[in-house]
């Protein structure tokens, strides 16, 4: 029999992939020592962990998956050819309808009358000042929602826009996205906007260790941050960040005050479900189901509440989230189970985190 550890490196799947799809059903052990709960597969199962590793690779779907292996281990070649063919030609007409929307995108982008210009409207130079324990605070909101995706360089910093004397933080990696404020002083000039990547981000929070003002300047493609006889300064990310204002306005949902501690405790220990989607690393990841019940409460459903409001949050980005929340009560804003999980801060409406929900599979 092969360890699970054994069994990743031989089956072409990862040792958090195989435990994903032990609790989804989809490649159980052959045995569980009882005692260390070690999983132990036999040897029948690594042509069906090489199959899985596969089927994932080419994009089927969980459920589909769960045939083919049962069809597999039957001998049932009319069911798996039939699945494989019928995921085939999913692919081919995603791709054909991909390829038109690419092509009228590209129409439109020749069509426009005057090319993108910079996020930075401002010709001069901007500078502002701000007090460090309140940036501090903003980039610590933020961080954490960040793109590491290196196909997504626009995503793979911090936006700073300043507009009047507030100057917004906003982070997102496509499946979250933190916005903070602070504010700012000494900017009369119309709105300005640039993108500082996360290690340029990280230095300047290293920084803010005391109570001294500090000052941002952005002049062209370079950022500066200086506070007392320190500074630090890089170049800016060239790319156009998207309008995150555009994404903040969302229909009122059920909100719930929580005691965080509280709540995070109960989703670290609590119930989680098995997701079929594996962005944004490209592995499975744990879900938190949530739901707010008749009291105003929010629990962490367990396998066998199906409640059709449920909303359903990576639970790595649902903990990330609350430790950047920075206070002891939140509230939670849960509308639609498909639109974004909000976490406020109840003192200050402008910094805040949204969690993209997972579809739960049926």
């Amino acid at each position: 029999m092969r360890s699970i550890g054994e069994m990743a490196r031989d089956g072409g799947l990862s040792v958090s992939a195989l435990r994903f799809y032990d609790r989804a059903g989809v490649l159980v052990p052959a045995w569980v020592d009882p005692v260390s709960g070690y999983r132990w597969y036999g040897p029948e199962q690594l042509e069906e962990a090489r199959l899985l590793a596969r089927l994932r690779r080419a994009g089927m779907p969980l459920a589909d998956i769960r045939l083919v292996l049962a069809g597999w281990a039957g001998a049932d070649t009319d069911l798996v050819r039939g699945l494989l063919q019928a995921h085939l030609r999913r692919l081919e007409l995603g791709l054909s309808d991909a390829r038109s929307e690419f092509s009228a995108l590209r129409a439109l982008l020749d069509h426009r009358e005057n090319p993108m210009t910079s996020l930075r409207s401002a010709t001069a130079a901007t500078r502002v000042s701000a007090a460090a324990p309140v940036l501090a605070a903003a980039l610590d909101t933020v961080r954490f929602a960040a793109s590491t995706d290196p196909e997504l360089p626009v995503l793979a910093g911090i936006l700073f826009d300043i507009e009047g004397e507030e100057l917004r933080l906003v982070a997102t990696d496509r499946y979250r996205m933190a916005v903070a404020r602070a504010r700012a002083t000494g900017h009369g000039g119309p709105r300005t906007q640039v993108i500082v990547p996360l290690p340029l981000a990280n230095a300047m929070r290293a920084l803010l260790t005391d109570d001294e003002p500090v000052h941002l300047t952005v002049d062209g493609d370079r950022v500066t941050l200086e506070t007392g006889d320190r500074q630090t300064a890089g170049q800016s990310l060239g790319h156009e960040f998207p309008d995150y204002r555009r994404l903040i306005h969302l229909p009122a949902g059920r909100r719930a005050h929580i005691d965080t501690a509280t709540f995070r405790a109960a989703v670290e220990n609590g119930p989680v479900r098995a997701s079929e989607t594996r962005e944004p690393d490209g592995e499975p990841h744990d879900l938190s189901v949530l739901r707010v019940t008749e009291n105003g409460t929010v629990v962490v459903c367990d396998d066998s509440d199906d409640e059709q409001d449920n909303v359903a949050v990576n639970r790595e980005f649902l903990l990330h989230a609350l430790t950047a929340g920075a206070r002891d009560e939140l509230v939670l804003e849960l509308g639609a189970p498909t639109a974004p999980l909000a976490i406020r801060r109840p003192d200050d409406e402008g910094a805040f985190s949204l969690l993209m929900p997972v579809r739960l599979e049926n």
